[in-house]
Parts: structure tokens; C-alpha cells; sequence
């Protein structure tokens, strides 16, 4: 009982909590505070390399391997520089590889300078020693020409194309218009495009001039469908693209007068009374339609009264002369209206069939020629027939 009671007691001397005062906390706290300040004045902490000195000693250190010694030239181009982003656009352009060469446009070193060069974005270029001004394609080629410039060098495109020789099977004119007056230069740069089997593009703008490049350049493998209108084979779409031309008519009117006259040639016949028939057509759209096929292709120009020149004596007797010479002149204006007759839709359809009409009466002679020696055969072999029934 008594050795229990000691360890029993021992026990609970061991769970004793003891709390220090506040005269032992606030003393413990000075002293760390003099210990650390002391320690980070005086006894620096080490460095990280001689806090981990022992790791090289170890056998899982290895040494880094030395740094690679590069030439004064590469040190010297490391050291950045101002980048424009036309040396940009140039330096990228002008080194480029063989493969990109084939996707680029090829610029004539005298092209250097050209505003032109800034407005071609979307299609990458470089500078080549070529003979044109910017090359395309295998075959394809353009030359660049200013009106200003031409003005001032009339001979030059004549020049130019005769370098070209005949080594491209698709040559352009790139003109800029930059001039206000365009009628002349641009007739002469039109002439000489002509002569010399070139196509002449105009732009008004470096903006559209460089447009037309990349647009070139971009449909350079690609077949001439794509810029082609598709249009259906069926007759209900000719009929939509025929009648829908007339102004206020939709494919709703299309499908109207389709259901109800059957073909065109039916509505081109009909009146306005039957026009007006059709359900959804108004007014307008009748007068539209018959007008379109009924209108004379040839508009009447009023013709300017000419003001004949008279003499002093005629001038004191003005109105004797002056009214003969009117009544001449309305009564030419109406012989010739006369002689004129107006050509309208159907009266040409007309005339074209009246024009082509010996060659059906020809095939149809013929066919009936076919038919007539046919029957004369079959009438032969059966008499032919009887005649050996007879004989028999």
C-alpha cells in the first residue's frame, strides 16, 4: 500500500503546471531582444554558399560546367538598338529562305523608297535582283508606273516593256493615278498597254495599288472559277435572274408570273390588263414590266434647235425666213422619225426569227423530202409483193 501511494503520488507531482510570473516573462523577453540585436550587428548569420559549404564536400556535388567564351562581334550585336518597323518589315523581308521565297513577292531593288512597300501587309516580300518591278508568280510579273512620273518620262514604260521581252505570259500595268488631269497620260499608258499585250490596272490610291498586288499574288494557283458568277441551269433560276433585273420585282413576283403565264415568252406578250391580274403586282411593277419589253432600245435625245445664221437684210425681215426654215426643220424630224421604226423586245425576236427563217424552211423541205422517199420504198417493195404472188 505504501509503495502505491508513493508511485501515486509521483504521478501527480509530474502533471504540475507551473506558470512564471510576469516579472520572469518580461525578463525573457529582454533578453532575447539583446541576444538577437547583438547577434545581427555583430555575429552576422552566414551566407547561403557558406551555410551549404558542406554539400560540395559531398559525393552528390558535380562542379557546373564553364561558361562558353563568344566573340567580340556576337557580344557587340547582343547590345540592343532602336528597331523601326520599317527595318522591321525589311530585314525580315530581305533574308528569307528558299521555301518562303516561293509564297513571297519579289521587289526590284530600284522599288526601294516606294511608299508603295508600306500598304503590302498581307502578303509577305522581299528585294531580289529582277528584271520587273515586282515579281508574282513564275509567270506573272508587274511594272509600277506613276501618271507624275510619266509626265515627266514619257518613254520610260516603253523602255521597261521592252526589257521584259516575252519571258511572262501574264504582264500588268500597276498605274497610280496621281494626277488631276488623267485624260491624256492616261490614254497614252492605255495605248501602249494595248500594243504590247499588257494588263493595265488603275489605282487611285498606294492603298489599292498594293490591294492589287496581294490580291495577284493570293489567287496566283487558284483556277478562274472562283471570280466567275455561278449561276443555276434550271429555268426557274434564268427566270429569277432575267425578271428580277427590273426594278421592284422579287422572286416572289418571279414565281407569280411563272405559275401564271408559264414561260417568259408568254409574259413578254402579255398586256398590262393581264399584268395586273397577278396577284401581289401593283401598279408600279406592271408599268415596270411592260416598259422592259416593250420600250424601244434605242433612246430618243432631244435634238437642240439649231439657230441659223442670217444677214443684216434678213435680220430687218426676221420672221419670213426664219419660219420657213422651222417648217423644214419639223418637217425632217418627222420624215426621219418615220423612217425609224421603234425596236422594242418583241419586235426584234421577230425580226431574228424572220431572218433565220429560209434555214427551217429548208430542214423542214428536207424532212419531208426523207418522208416522201420513204413512203415511195415502202410502196415499191409491197407492189414488188404482189407481183410475185401473182406470178406464183
Amino acid at each position: 500500500m505504501g509503495d502505491a501511494e508513493r508511485e501515486g503520488g509521483e504521478k501527480k507531482k509530474s502533471f504540475v503546471i507551473q506558470i512564471p510570473s510576469y516579472e520572469e516573462v518580461m525578463e525573457s523577453s529582454s533578453q532575447s531582444k539583446t541576444t538577437s540585436s547583438s547577434s545581427s550587428l555583430f555575429n552576422p548569420t552566414p551566407s547561403f554558399s557558406q551555410a551549404f559549404k558542406f554539400v560540395k564536400n559531398s559525393e552528390f556535388y558535380s562542379p557546373p560546367p564553364p561558361p562558353n567564351t563568344q566573340p567580340s562581334s556576337s557580344s557587340q550585336s547582343a547590345t540592343p538598338r532602336p528597331v523601326n518597323s520599317s527595318d522591321v518589315n525589311t530585314s525580315s523581308s530581305s533574308t528569307p529562305s528558299s521555301s518562303a521565297n516561293r509564297n513571297a513577292i519579289l521587289v526590284s531593288n530600284r522599288q526601294k523608297g516606294n511608299p508603295l512597300l508600306k500598304h503590302i501587309r498581307n502578303v509577305r516580300w522581299t528585294f531580289a535582283d529582277i528584271v520587273c518591278d515586282y515579281l508574282l508568280g513564275p509567270n506573272t510579273c508587274a511594272l509600277y508606273l506613276s501618271l507624275r512620273y510619266h509626265l515627266l518620262h514619257p518613254d520610260y514604260l516603253y523602255f521597261r516593256i521592252r526589257e521584259l521581252q516575252k519571258n511572262f505570259r501574264l504582264r500588268i500595268i500597276l498605274c497610280h493615278v496621281d494626277v488631276e488631269d488623267v485624260i491624256k497620260p492616261l490614254l497614252e499608258v492605255t495605248r501602249t498597254s494595248l500594243l504590247h499585250d499588257c494588263t493595265l490596272l488603275c489605282g487611285w490610291s498606294l492603298e489599292e495599288c498594293g490591294r492589287y498586288l496581294e490580291t495577284v499574288k493570293v489567287y496566283e494557283n487558284k483556277p478562274a472559277d472562283l471570280i466567275q458568277g455561278q449561276m443555276d441551269g434550271d429555268y426557274l433560276s434564268r427566270l429569277n435572274h432575267a425578271l428580277t433585273s427590273i426594278r421592284h420585282v422579287n422572286k416572289t413576283d418571279v414565281v407569280t408570273l411563272g405559275s401564271t403565264f408559264g414561260s417568259l415568252s408568254h409574259v413578254m406578250d402579255a398586256s398590262m390588263e393581264d399584268l395586273a391580274r397577278c396577284p401581289g403586282i401593283g401598279e408600279r411593277k406592271v408599268k415596270r414590266l411592260y416598259d422592259a419589253f416593250h420600250e424601244p432600245f434605242k433612246r430618243e435625245v432631244p435634238k437642240r434647235q439649231c439657230i441659223p445664221e442670217t444677214s443684216v437684210a434678213n435680220e430687218s425681215h426676221p420672221g419670213s425666213s426664219n419660219t420657213k426654215e422651222d417648217e423644214k426643220e419639223i418637217v425632217d424630224t418627222s420624215n426621219s422619225e418615220k423612217k425609224e421604226p421603234e425596236v422594242t423586245v418583241k419586235s426584234a425576236l421577230s425580226a431574228a426569227f424572220a431572218k433565220y427563217s429560209h434555214k427551217i424552211t429548208r430542214k423542214k423541205n428536207k424532212s419531208q423530202e426523207e418522208e416522201e422517199g420513204k413512203c415511195s420504198t415502202n410502196e415499191e417493195a409491197k407492189t414488188g409483193d404482189t407481183n410475185g404472188s401473182n406470178n406464183c
